[in-house]
């Protein structure tokens, strides 16, 4: 059995941690809420470069195909265009540049095509302190020509 002055002094002191909750959740909700932006500006960041390589990759092999170097810039153009359209990629602004030196090689010599994306990437709507507004992100890809088809 406890004498009455113990139990009394444990009486009075069973309060003392009250408001600490709400200390806790001050200092504890906004860095939960910075962790999960964190977590969005990297998962946007991420799947932004694998569809600007994916547009690349489409704009060289639909350039490889293509019969001249000027059917080849353009149908390039147009083809990582789509690819970044239909991933659904919110690009402010976007450009599609196609090497098309190797269609100048002789027929019989190896040649390639490379098309390079870049897609400039709207991140101002996270509002995380320190990740910039805009994200720039290039990615290049390569195709052969056929060798022996003609140019």
């Amino acid at each position: 059995m406890m004498p009455m002055g113990r139990v009394l002094a444990k009486a009075t002191h069973r309060h003392e941690d009250e408001g600490s909750a709400v200390i806790e959740a001050v200092i504890g909700v906004p860095a939960f809420m910075l962790f999960v932006g964190l977590i969005i500006f990297g998962g946007r960041t991420i799947m932004a470069h694998q569809a600007v390589e994916s547009a690349a990759a489409d704009a060289a092999r639909t350039a490889s195909i293509a019969r001249s170097a000027g059917d080849a810039s353009g149908t390039a153009t147009a083809a990582g265009a789509a690819s970044l359209k239909n991933q659904q990629v919110q690009c402010i602004t976007q450009s599609v540049t196609v090497d098309t030196a190797g269609f100048s090689a002789p027929v019989g010599t190896p040649a390639r095509v490379t098309a390079t994306v870049t897609c400039r990437v709207n991140l101002s709507d996270l509002s995380i302190p320190g990740v910039p507004g805009s994200l720039t992100v290039t990615e290049s890809a390569t195709s052969p020509i056929d060798t022996f088809r003609e140019r």
